[in-house]
């Protein structure tokens, strides 16, 4: 199905807390994503792809306005209603005639009433509000609500009863012909964002049984490797035993429930192309898949997220397949970022890139008609509140992080290892090549040689043999800062060219 318009039909999926490594396609032993593994090879993927800060409402308010944390001004999961954009994804694909839709979690400045926003339905972590189709469906959320960080049993619930189901029978939904004014001739854009794999670890049979924790690899970095990091790794743990004193003996398991989720949204997205695909839609369809940020998942003796700038926290899968877009089985070798979505989608939406625009647009790499120009081997992200740093010197007592309640019997945990302790400070990053350099404004450097240290167990700053390479990432450091500078307001009295991108009219 073409749309009259001749613009393609635009779905971005989205997980939350998915790392990059742990899909076949990367590597990885367990086969977690067999129909997305498929489906990159059937397009083109990314394996040097970066979230902008690996906290959920940043990375995705960055991936909705192109913009990084320092200028879009969001550093912090409360923080939404400071953003700073002068047009989002959303009223980009409005005012070039789509209708749009947002089905799963949200966590952004963006409302059910934002009148760039068609369509709502929301879903999360820990339950939501409905509307339940069966009664079944709403006992499920309710047995969510009082889920910890864990769940050591499979969930008493069918795969249909999860979010990952629930959204995409809301997407099928909203996207059949009779459901629209116009389908020949209006496309649609949809953000299909899925609450897991993200906390509270839990998963239906069969996927609950599917990657048993004594059948996992091994971990690679201990707790003890944790510990050699610093105060704020240090902290992170000992703020989950705290509240958990099972913690550790639970890493084995929320480690095999992640890998379920995986199987169970791969299921998923396998059931909505596959829709798509009968409904003749696919052909005209440009498909993302991304995540907003990594997960621990024990690595470090951790879970969720929090400390640092670890690859594993950092890298996100990038997919894309559609019309015009170039299929191959091997990586794209250039360094990206979810800041680079937006100009992206403008392209291929054939509409012009807002001003303030930061990210770089894609498209011309996705359709072979440009080779990856300097601009693409290097790549860039941010984390902290900002302030000094917190140390032990402070006394923070561990006891206000965190809470466990008592309900009918049930223990429920709760802890937030994006705090004070874990955020304070900043911290920038930048990776080229297989080298990464992540440095705080202590002054205090982290230096990587990935291809031979993934988990950054070694760090190499200041040593004599990695002088060259220090100097020349610190340099690539200072272009990037100057890069993500807000450039907004654009001076008035002379024309103004953005880093990338077209021209837009000021």
């Amino acid at each position: 199905m073409s749309t009259g318009t001749n613009k393609p039909n635009i779905i971005v999926i989205m997980t939350d807390q998915q790392r990059a490594d742990v899909s076949a396609r990367y590597g990885f032993p367990l086969d977690t994503t067999p129909f997305l593994d498929g489906l990159a090879r059937r397009g083109t993927w990314f394996d040097k792809a970066y979230t902008a800060a690996p906290v959920c409402v940043a990375a995705r308010c960055s991936m909705l306005t192109g913009r990084y944390p320092g200028a879009h001004k969001v550093r912090d999961n409360g923080g939404s209603r400071h953003v700073s954009y002068t047009q989002d994804l959303f009223d980009v694909m409005k005012g070039q005639g789509y209708r749009t839709a947002l089905i799963g979690k949200n966590h952004t400045y963006l409302r059910a009433d934002s009148p760039s926003v068609d369509h709502y339905v929301s879903l999360n972590h820990f339950g939501d509000s409905g509307p339940f189709r069966t009664e079944q469906e709403k006992a499920f959320v309710d047995w969510l609500r009082r889920r910890s960080q864990c769940s050591l049993e499979a969930a008493p619930y069918p795969p249909e009863c999860q979010n990952p189901a629930r959204a995409v029978t809301s997407a099928l939904e909203w996207l059949q012909p009779a459901e629209r004014q116009s389908a020949e001739e209006q496309p649609f854009f949809l953000w299909l964002s899925f609450p897991e794999p993200h906390n509270p670890y839990q998963a239906p049979e069969p996927y609950y049984s599917m990657f048993p924790p004594e059948d996992l690899p091994p971990l690679r970095a201990s707790a003890e490797d944790g510990d050699r990091k610093g105060y704020k790794w240090r902290w992170c743990r000992r703020q989950g035993e705290y509240f958990n004193p099972d913690y550790e003996r639970e890493i084995p398991r929320v480690r095999s429930n992640y890998f379920g989720m995986l199987r169970l949204i791969d299921d998923q997205i396998r059931r909505l192309i596959g829709s798509l695909e009968a409904a003749g839609t696919l052909e005209n369809t440009v498909i993302v898949f991304l995540s907003d940020h990594g997960d621990f998942t024990g690595e470090y003796g951790l879970i969720k997220k929090g400390p640092g700038l670890p690859d594993i926290l950092l890298r996100i899968p990038l997919l894309f397949t559609g019309p015009g877009i170039v299929a191959d089985a091997r990586p794209h070798p250039a360094h990206v970022s979810i800041v680079d979505l937006l100009p992206t989608l403008c392209e291929a939406a054939g509409a012009p890139i807002p001003a303030g625009v930061q990210g770089r647009s894609l498209w011309p790499l996705l359709t072979g008609r440009a080779d990856p120009h300097p601009e693409f081997s290097s790549v860039y992200a941010e984390h902290g509140y900002g302030g000094q740093e917190l140390t032990e010197d402070d006394g923070l007592d561990i006891r206000n992080f965190g809470s466990v309640s008592e309900d009918d019997g049930e223990r429920t945990v709760r802890f937030d290892e994006l705090n004070s302790v874990t955020q304070s400070g900043f911290m920038r990053t930048v990776r080229k090549g297989e080298w990464k350099l992540n440095m705080s404004m202590q002054g205090q450097g982290e230096l990587y040689r990935l291809a031979d240290d993934p988990l950054e167990l070694h760090n190499l700053f200041g040593q004599p043999q990695a002088r060259e390479a220090e100097l020349e990432l610190l340099r690539e450091l200072a272009v990037w800062m100057m890069r993500s500078e807000d450039p907004l307001p654009y001076p008035a009295a002379y024309a103004y060219k953005p880093i990338y991108g077209k021209r837009d009219e000021i």
